[in-house]
């Protein structure tokens, strides 16, 4: 076996929908540098590539769709929905997406002798996807181990160390518990290189087979605590990276790959932005470069003030997202304590003064959340209307150690506790049929109102 060389996995999505709005396993390419810093060879199988050449080979599946900006479809094959959501009635095939079985098993292979396979993991209800990459690998390389980590095998460890079928899980997103669980293992590290305390190496995007898009963090962990969001469990200490580091970083992938479109993953990227964020924002502005950037992640709303609009449209930003989510500031106070009288609409006149239009600036909207009124949802998309803004409806999923879990344990008819494959949001779990009749009305409601503005 070589003491070298690790596979590293991205693993295939299983769901009743997918699609790459600027969806790159941000985590594990951040390890793969880090590993590769320590003197590891790094093989990476991206089962989510859209780009991999041999796929155009595969002549039965059709080739995915291409949009704007580096996003697109996945390739995709149908595959059995599986137990117990099986007989759940949902208008959606369910499927695999990426990566063909065949080019997968080609790309194991091309590993002769591994020292070890790190995969990683995402949504909590995507483990089948998880579990199959496992059983593959297992297959072809019998005798190395298979270590899991990521937000399911965080989130749901326990259920991850009985199903998965990896021979161990991480829940620590240290990258050192890495390098002491391949130790345990009795695979060292080949070198010891020296790094400042706090310092990653950049992800590692040139092992991917193209890059459209830069994935970018400049913040770990959020000073908030929405009852619906797990980031204070995930990333329990808040971090900020220096604004001059950030800046070096994205000129980088910018001369090193030719990229013009940049994704930031923060959870929190314009607090404090006085001393973090408007600072990266203003030296961009002295460089003089054409970029673009893309904020998917939901933006605090009170953040946006005149001037950060203002520098943000300058500086090329092209996809705004703002966490509206319901314009019930009871509910506002009793979910996440973000959003006061006026501060959406505020928001959305700085950015549309700044210069930004009524397609750029979206709105999420959360449906299905439990105890949540119909009613409020069409309020909350006639709001995004009137002051200009798209609204984008965006359905709850239960997370495990969330606030908002017990009582989406109560409301779901689902046993949400021992299957997390009722997480999906697709099947809206915490509402009742009822609930869910209503939302082609919906859906239709938002669609409407953001063709006035295409």
């Amino acid at each position: 076996m070589s003491p070298s060389s690790l596979i590293m996995i991205n693993p295939w999505i299983h769901d009743f929908a997918a699609y790459d709005f600027w969806s790159k396993p941000l985590g594990l390419l951040y390890l793969a540098g880090y590993l590769r810093h320590y003197g590891f060879n790094i093989h990476l199988i991206d089962c989510l590539d859209r780009h991999h050449p041999r796929m155009i080979e595969e002549k039965s599946m059709k080739p995915p769709v291409k949009r704007s900006y580096g996003t697109g479809k996945f390739w995709r094959q149908k595959i059995p929905t599986p137990q117990p959501i099986a007989d759940i009635k949902i208008k959606r095939i369910y499927s695999r997406y990426g990566l063909s079985k065949k080019v997968f098993e080609e790309e194991l292979n091309a590993v002769q002798k591994p020292a070890a396979i790190l995969v990683t993991s995402l949504m909590t209800y995507w483990y089948p996807g998880v579990m199959e990459v496992i059983n593959l690998s297992r297959k072809i390389h019998p005798d190395v181990p298979i270590i899991l980590g990521g937000i399911y095998a965080t989130l749901c460890h326990e259920h991850a160390q009985q199903k998965s079928g990896a021979d161990h899980v991480i829940n620590d997103k240290n990258p050192a518990a890495v390098l002491r669980t391949l130790n345990n293992y009795g695979i060292n590290a080949p070198a010891n290189p020296s790094m400042s305390p706090g310092v990653m190496p950049y992800p590692a995007f040139d092992l991917l087979h193209s890059t459209d898009y830069i994935c970018l963090l400049t913040s770990i962990g959020c000073p908030y605590r929405c009852q619906y969001c797990a980031s204070h469990f995930l990333n329990p200490v808040a971090q900020k990276r220096n604004p001059h580091e950030i800046l070096e970083e994205v000129l980088f992938w910018h001369r090193e790959l030719g990229v013009q479109d940049f994704v930031f993953y923060d959870d929190a990227l314009l607090v404090s932005s006085d001393t973090h964020f408007s600072i990266f924002l203003e030296n961009l502005i002295k460089v003089g470069k054409e970029l673009r950037f893309h904020t998917p992640n939901a933006l605090h709303i009170r953040e946006i003030t005149k001037d950060i609009a203002t520098l943000m449209y300058r500086t090329g930003f092209k996809t705004i997202r703002l966490g509206l989510e319901t314009s019930d500031i009871d509910a506002h106070r009793i979910l996440d304590g973000k959003l006061s009288p006026g501060e959406f609409e505020a928001a959305v006149h700085n950015l549309l003064e700044a210069g930004f239009n009524s397609k750029e600036i979206g709105a999420y909207i959360m449906i299905g959340l439990p105890g949540q009124p119909i009613d409020s949802v069409h309020k909350t998309i006639d709001l995004a209307a009137d002051v200009g803004a798209s609204p984008f409806l965006v359905e709850y999923s239960p997370i495990p150690h969330t606030s908002l879990w017990a009582k989406a344990v109560e409301y779901s008819n689902y046993d949400l506790a021992g299957e997390p494959l009722f997480h999906n949001n697709t099947l809206l779990p915490c509402w009742d049929d009822s609930q869910k009749k209503e939302i082609p009305i919906l859906k239709k409601h938002a669609l409407e109102v953001r063709e006035r503005y295409r």
